[in-house]
């Protein structure tokens, strides 16, 4: 029950940011949209954004819904973009909002996910250090999340598939040589 009224005010919330701007909605507008009172908003949110802040949370798994593996991460990327494009008057809102670490965080953490899957099954016959292997994902997620948030700023235009087609190119192989690299480096 009350995963279904936290949904239910985060779609009106993301209703309401097809025509207003985050810092203009207040939480009388989701209650009335909702049709609920504001205690039931207050009885799971303290405000607008810790409202935002669980839609982002909550969606995070939903996005990527299982595309980690070393075959499946350039579909688990695109989906993440996808999930962007499809909530874009959310996702520019809060962008553009006192609030857009909460985007970068789960952007990032969403990213990191689908990294670390990959890592893991190329590491699994391999003995690597967890901190090695965190830091591989770091130092990808960073290169994903940036390209991600260029893409936001500059109004979602490029076709997803696009960026993900040649970030694939990119780094085909890579993650796989930076394993190499760091069985070889504790080896010795």
């Amino acid at each position: 029950m009350a995963q279904t009224t936290k949904k239910a005010l985060a779609l009106s919330l993301k209703k309401m940011l097809e025509k207003k701007t985050l810092d203009k909605i207040t939480v009388i507008d989701v209650v009335e949209d909702c049709e609920v009172n504001r205690q039931t908003f207050y009885y799971h949110f303290r405000d607008i954004y810790d409202l935002v802040e669980w839609i982002c949370t909550s969606e995070a798994t939903i996005a990527l819904d299982g595309k980690k593996t070393y075959d499946t991460w350039q579909q688990g990327l695109l989906q993440i973009f996808e999930y962007v494009l499809k909530n874009k008057a959310f996702v520019t809102s809060v962008y553009h909002s006192i609030k857009r670490e909460q985007l970068e965080r789960y952007l990032f953490n969403v990213t990191y996910h689908l990294l670390i899957g990959v890592i893991e099954e190329k590491a699994v016959t391999m003995s690597i250090r967890d901190e090695d292997k965190s830091f591989i994902a770091d130092f990808y997620k960073y290169a994903f999340v940036g390209l991600m948030l260029d893409w936001i700023a500059k109004g979602m235009k490029e076709e997803p598939s696009a960026i993900v087609d040649r970030l694939s190119i990119l780094i085909q192989g890579d993650i796989f040589f930076a394993l190499e690299k760091f069985k070889l480096h504790h080896s010795h």
